[in-house]
């Protein structure tokens, strides 16, 4: 039997703001290692005999960071399936029962969060291959991880009769919401609780078949989003209106608590949702007086806390138990345990309009990036980076023009019907109104500075013509 791992890489890591945002959220970022989190989830399970390519599902304003970080570590995917709008995990994971189906009727699913951390890789191999033994005998298998300590932010599994001919595997009795700390307490006292992690493993058409019985809006959904699918490049699109119409429901609710065959295997992997900063401090390492730190940081007389600077030095004098964060448009400060907090926070610039919980000054594009140095009344400057051989869409802007400074790297520029290469130090001006491109013609990266000047300044104002990327 074949093992497709499908990674499911939506979601904004709101709790883990500033850092993390809607654009590039906590998944794509690397919070706890070198590697991003998605880079880390797909390189957990490369190489396993039995295992094959990834399936990712992700959201189209990730798609070409998706991409981009799997090439990154030279996995190629099987698949990158494209969500038009976030419907929880029932119905992704639904379309990707579809997809995989489609190629292999006895593929068995491996689902994987991209966002979490598990720092024992044998042992969750080992949690993986007693999963198996479940699924080949038509369970349906969640993993479960050892508690550590009363935790009220995870939901729990209550393990039932132990399953025959797979060692310590078992039945699940229930699903438990997050409870309060004294529940929690009692779950650890009593024994046979475990985390729920939202992993789980089954077979595609196994789990197609439970979901037609328990929720068949979402079955109907999904089937109908992948079949009248399309490819864009090298993804496939969900086709919109079908996947929208889908209820929005989580596998655990439309499945996994109400199948008579849920099983649990209990997996003491290192685990770590990394659902807040609170979690991100657990399972960073630590100085002398338990302080988890990156970047240009001072401490003195600081204890207990996490302390992340970005793009200056942040300072911090006798305090303890706090985390604080800061970016280059933003700073965090708060007290470790009220972390859950920070969603109001994000909340809160959603209804002022503001956009520091979109994106940060650095925005990504699958040509490269730009950065918002400045801005006044009328006029904004950027900083843009253009990767090699690529090229931005050819548009016009209704409310700007543009002044174009090349500070290293060679330019191609497409100004209406002229076209020509610039150097170091040269510019070039582009009227409103006025069809224009920009490329890198060269081996290196390209770096321009970006006067706009006009009205009206806002990203929405592009008029895409032509576009290599099928933006237009």
């Amino acid at each position: 039997m074949k093992i497709y791992p499908v990674i499911l890489s939506g979601g904004a890591g709101t709790r883990l703001w500033p850092l993390s945002r809607a654009v590039l959220p906590k998944q794509l970022l690397p919070l706890v290692a070198d590697k991003t989190m998605l880079q880390e989830t797909a390189q957990r399970v490369a190489g396993w005999p039995g295992v094959m390519a990834p399936l990712v599902v992700c959201g189209n304003d990730h798609r070409f960071m998706v991409a981009e970080q799997l090439r990154e570590i030279g996995i190629t995917p099987l698949g990158i399936l494209l969500e038009p709008v976030g419907r929880n995990t029932a119905p992704a994971v639904a379309a990707a029962a579809n997809y995989l189906k489609s190629i292999d009727p006895e593929a068995l699913m491996l689902v994987l969060p991209a966002d979490h951390v598990i720092e024992n890789g044998a042992a969750f191999r080992d949690a993986v291959e007693r999963a198996v033994t479940l699924v080949g005998q038509g369970k349906l298998a969640t993993f479960g991880i050892v508690p550590k300590s009363p935790e009220t932010g995870y939901g729990y599994i209550r393990r039932g009769e132990a399953v025959a001919n797979c060692g310590d595997c078992y039945s699940v009795a229930r699903f438990v919401e997050k409870p309060d700390a004294a529940t929690a307490q009692g779950f650890l006292d009593e024994g046979g609780y475990y985390w729920n992690s939202g992993m789980f493993m089954f077979g595609a058409q196994r789990f197609l078949d439970e979901l037609q019985q328990h929720a068949p809006q979402i079955a109907l959904a999904a089937e109908k989003a992948v079949s009248t699918g399309y490819r864009d490049l090298d993804f496939c699109r969900l086709e919109e209106q079908a996947f929208t119409d889908s209820p929005s429901d989580s596998i655990d609710y439309a499945v996994m608590e109400k199948t008579r065959d849920a099983a649990v295997v209990p997996a003491d992997i290192g685990w770590n949702d990394v659902g807040s900063w609170s979690a991100l401090w657990e399972v960073q390492p630590k100085d002398a007086n338990g302080n988890a730190q990156r970047g240009d940081v001072y401490l003195d007389g600081v204890k207990n806390s996490l302390v992340r600077a970005e793009s200056r030095i942040v300072a911090v004098v006798g305090v303890e138990d706090i985390v604080v964060v800061e970016t280059q448009d933003a700073v965090l400060v708060t007290h470790k345990d009220q972390v859950q907090r920070v969603k109001q926070v994000v909340d809160h610039l959603k209804s002022k309009a503001r956009t520091e919980h979109l994106h940060h000054t650095r925005v990504y594009r699958p040509w490269g990036h730009y950065e918002g140095i400045d801005a006044g009344d009328r006029f904004q400057v950027k900083r843009i980076t253009v990767k090699p051989g690529e090229k931005l869409s050819l548009q016009m802007h209704h409310h700007r023009a543009e002044h174009w400074v090349v500070v290293s790297g060679t330019a191609r520029v497409t100004c209406g019907e002229k076209v020509s290469l610039l150097s170091e130090n040269e510019s070039t001006y582009i009227p409103i109104g006025m069809n224009h491109r920009l490329e890198n013609p060269g081996k290196l990266p390209l770096h321009i500075i970006e006067v706009q000047s006009g009205s009206y300044l806002g990203e929405d104002d592009i008029v895409r013509f032509e576009d290599i990327y099928k933006r237009a």
